[in-house]
């Protein structure tokens, strides 16, 4: 049987990531993995979820959740490490 953690393996993203796509999409982290792995095949895929994760950060500094803020900011920085061309569209560093 294959698990989640074999699908988060083969997605091309980290459980973290993975989270923050089942946060935004509203769907379960298998479902996410799905996502991902489509998503990172399509042209602008990686622009697509940066900007979930994005939301993700903006909504729980909305709820005042800064925490969880701050592990979807690590989960975006890593992101951005691994997938560069998700850098696509930001101002210069």
């Amino acid at each position: 049987m294959i698990t989640l953690q074999d699908c988060i393996d083969l997605c091309g993203l980290d459980e973290d990531e993975v989270a923050a796509i089942s946060e935004h999409e509203h769907v379960p982290e298998i479902a996410a993995t799905a996502l991902a792995s489509y998503l990172l095949h399509q042209p602008h895929g990686s622009e697509a979820i940066r900007s979930m994760i994005i939301d993700d950060i903006h909504k729980a500094l909305d709820d005042g959740r800064v925490k969880h803020a701050a592990e979807l900011f690590g989960a975006l920085q890593h992101f951005l490490q691994e997938h560069p061309e998700g850098r696509v569209g930001l101002a210069a560093d």
